[in-house]
């Protein structure tokens, strides 16, 4: 059996989650709609959005500010504490309202990874546009949502996509 080294699980999920950002991308493009960024950690990733999204608004959540300086979003788009309280509150506030949700919330604890996919599971949907684009690290199960194929570039099992369906 051929496993995978960490480094090569790390190289080949980021792989696939910069394939799959461009995509969506180009799938949101024409559209207006807001940007969920489930997990802001070191900042790479929203300071990626930022740059290629121009001035769409992008909201990033976490627990324990952590990023690098230069990819911080500013205090209006940040939204600060615990998953289970500010998902849920955020979907309220926005819904129907987000084009793109982002979610990289995943970690090496398999326990915890179930966890969170299932907060993000049902927490999301509310605030997703009709047709909006999920990305996950982890797989989700959210209703309403359909899994998608991921495009050229992407390995499989190393990220999600899924599309609203529209309810």
């Amino acid at each position: 059996m051929n496993m995978l080294t960490r480094l090569e699980k790390t190289l080949y999920r980021l792989e696939a989650q910069h394939a799959c950002l461009h995509w969506a991308f180009e799938q949101i493009a024409e559209r207006d709609g807001i940007v969920f960024e489930i997990g802001l950690g070191l900042g790479r990733t929203f300071n990626h959005m930022r740059h290629h999204l121009g001035e769409r608004e992008i909201y990033a959540f976490e627990r324990v500010i952590n990023a690098y300086p230069d990819c911080m979003p500013d205090d209006e788009h940040l939204i600060l504490g615990e998953i289970v309280e500010t998902l849920p509150a955020a979907s309220a506030r926005f819904a129907g309202q987000v084009l793109l949700g982002h979610s990289d919330v995943g970690s090496f604890d398999k326990d915890n990874n179930r966890m969170m996919a299932g907060l993000i599971s049902k927490h999301l949907p509310p605030a997703l546009a009709p047709g909006a684009i999920v990305m996950s690290d982890l797989p989700l199960a959210m209703p309403g949502c359909t899994a998608l194929a991921l495009p050229p570039g992407a390995r499989e099992d190393r990220y999600y996509l899924y599309r609203n369906d529209g309810i």
